[in-house]
């Protein structure tokens, strides 16, 4: 069983998940401690729970009565790094699993995840399917590919050689090539701005944030994650969704992740609820956060109201 510490503010709640491999996985929490229904938000690649506190805090003035809980991805934010070879979707699946066990091991709880977020509510639900219709009562994808993310878009990229050059110099010299990064953040910055969002018009606030996060992620973090990302396929867990409320949201101008795999997704998921929010790209939760969290509280409506009549299906 994970361990647990907790560190209580005004309107934070910290606490600090012990892995069965060691890893000490960074835990906040908002809302009522007592609350009927727990929502689990998993950050994407290179970002940290801040890129979630806009949603957050519009879905805590929308839907008061939920637990809001976030964390850190082992060698993401304040979460400690850890072996190379445990940085696989497959593992975080498996953290997920420990965080709900330590802060949420009763009651119902809907998950959040956003890109990477999402393959890693994916491969949670492909690892636990006995637990989706009865611990898990809900979901959603947002600017997530279930497979082929590196068949369209942006993400063709990750196939190009240079990743894996960039890998391998990463894997040889990783002290030489951390003090190279923040050079290496400046001189692809554009191209970064443009897979995230695009040509448009873009908060100075929102890019600023985006950029922070990413710029602290360790380079071996976001390296080796790159190998996880190119072969993922996760499309056998689409039907174990099917179960429960299923929310798919994808931006318009999502360049990452484009329209087509989210489209593709909610094809596999029975009853899910496909949401475009026109104009958005990848980054949608940091350039659309009061429309992703009314798209959240839909979920959650539909999700405590399918739980409560009994409706789950569990297979």
């Amino acid at each position: 069983m994970p361990t647990i510490r907790t560190i209580a503010t005004a309107t934070e709640r910290r606490a600090t998940v012990m892995t069965k491999d060691g890893v000490a996985l960074a835990v906040r929490s908002y809302g009522p401690r007592e609350a009927d229904l727990t929502v689990v938000l998993v950050h994407g690649h290179c970002m940290r729970t801040e890129s979630w506190s806009d949603v957050r805090d519009a879905l805590l003035r929308q839907y008061s009565g939920a637990r809001i809980v976030c964390y850190d991805h082992r060698g993401h934010g304040d979460s400690t790094t850890a072996a190379p070879q445990t940085y696989t979707i497959e593992r975080l699946g498996q953290d997920l699993r420990e965080v709900l066990d330590a802060v949420a091991p009763i009651g119902p709880v809907v998950l959040v995840g956003h890109s990477m977020g999402g393959m890693t509510v994916l491969t949670y639900a492909q690892q636990n399917p006995h637990e989706i219709g009865a611990r898990i009562v809900g979901a959603a994808l947002i600017a997530t590919a279930a497979s082929g993310l590196a068949d369209a878009g942006f993400g063709r990229l990750l196939r190009h050689p240079l990743v894996s050059l960039f890998q391998a110099a990463v894997r040889r010299a990783p002290n030489l090539m951390r003090h190279a990064k923040l050079l290496a953040c400046k001189v692809f910055s554009p191209i970064i701005r443009i897979a995230e969002f695009g040509d448009r018009q873009v908060s100075p606030r929102i890019v600023a944030l985006f950029n922070a996060m990413h710029n602290a992620t360790p380079i071996l973090t976001m390296a080796t994650f790159l190998s996880a990302l190119i072969d993922f396929d996760r499309t056998d867990a689409l039907p174990v969704l099917s179960r429960i409320p299923t929310l798919v949201l994808c931006g318009s101008a999502d360049l990452m992740t484009p329209p087509s795999h989210s489209v593709a997704t909610a094809a596999g998921i029975d009853y899910s609820d496909l949401v475009l929010l026109e104009g958005a790209g990848h980054s949608v939760i940091l350039e659309q956060p009061v429309h992703v969290a009314q798209a959240i509280v839909r979920l959650l409506t539909r999700a405590n109201a399918t739980s409560e009549l009994g409706l789950l299906r569990v297979a």
